[in-house]
């Protein structure tokens, strides 16, 4: 009998440190946590890295913003993993015990939207919203987990646990959804930073939440986007004349913010159609456009990116020939 429970016991403790083994190497730990910044009443943005997603920071690079409404809490773009999203959560319960009634996605890159897993994962019931290509995008391909193996791969899976939450509420440009006492007005200018991205404006707190198509103090990728829909969009956005604006990486502020973007795409592409027209190739533009681009020479990831937006803008004006 004695020797029964010895084993029983012993058997119980290797099962719970079995149990223990396979959590930890299927679930990431928690990522540090980083300060809300009031933008607004009521309103807060939490500042990602300006690097691209690695090991240091874990993959957390975007600016996810809440907003605090009269019976629950709106999220815009809660991160790119579960422990990100997790962070938001706290970050968010320190201020207010109200739920989370719903969340927006800006565009289709997951490092803005992976962390709706931690959202659901704590509010099952909330609502989730994206431009309508996007809800289609995630359901009908394969692009949530292509984002999900890229963020485990370029953080040393300090991401490992995230799985794909898609949006499940569908947009379109001039929506207005009203929620929490809050109306979120939608603009969505077709092709911009990508195909899918929303604008958001808040009318109560003089607040717009730019998403990718404004970047501060670094570069990314254009996402199949438009250099003259981005450019549109924001010209459009700028006359809303709020007075905050976040962008999807750098700090949030007035005006400014989008004019600073704008500046560096329209300087981009001036230069790169004038080349165009004199007949040089878009490899041998670089060195005459990096200058004229002297003023965001040290943001993050310039070097890397300035030759390919080139190219880019190259290839859509080379389009617009035929």
């Amino acid at each position: 009998m004695f020797f029964n429970k010895i084993l029983s016991f012993l058997l119980l403790i290797f099962a719970m440190s079995f149990l223990q083994t396979v959590n930890s190497t299927t679930i990431a730990p928690p990522i540090p946590d980083y300060p809300a910044v009031k933008i607004a009443d009521n309103s807060y943005v939490i500042y990602g890295d300006l690097n691209p997603p690695n090991p240091k920071n874990k993959g957390f690079m975007n600016n996810p913003v809440f907003i605090i409404g009269t019976d629950g809490i709106i999220v815009v773009d809660p991160g790119s993993s579960v422990q990100v999203g997790e962070m938001v959560l706290r970050a968010i319960k320190k201020i207010s015990k109200k739920p989370v009634v719903a969340v927006f996605n800006t565009h289709e890159h997951g490092d803005h939207w992976l962390g709706n897993h931690a959202i659901v994962n704590a509010y099952p019931q909330v609502k989730i919203y994206a431009h309508d290509k996007l809800v289609k995008m995630v359901k009908n391909t394969d692009v949530g987990q292509r984002w999900v193996d890229s963020m485990m791969n370029l953080t040393d899976k300090a991401t490992e646990g995230t799985q794909v939450v898609a949006p499940d509420k569908s947009l379109q440009d001039k929506d207005i959804i009203k929620i929490a006492g809050l109306s979120i007005k939608i603009h969505h200018h077709g092709d911009a930073h990508t195909t899918t991205d929303i604008m958001l404006e808040v009318p109560e707190k003089s607040l717009v939440i730019l998403g990718d198509n404004v970047l501060l103090g670094r570069l990314g990728q254009m996402g199949g986007g438009s250099f003259v829909g981005n450019i549109q969009a924001l010209q459009s956005i700028i006359k809303i004349k709020a007075k905050v604006y976040v962008p999807g990486h750098g700090k949030a502020g007035d005006v400014s913010v989008p004019k600073t973007y704008l500046e560096y795409l329209e300087t981009l592409y001036k230069w790169t159609k004038k080349f165009y027209d004199d007949g040089i190739s878009d490899f041998e533009m670089k060195e005459k456009i990096v200058p004229k681009l002297a003023k965001f020479k040290n943001w993050i990831s310039f070097d890397r990116e300035v030759g390919r937006h080139i190219s880019i803008a190259y290839l859509q004006i080379e389009a617009t020939d035929f």
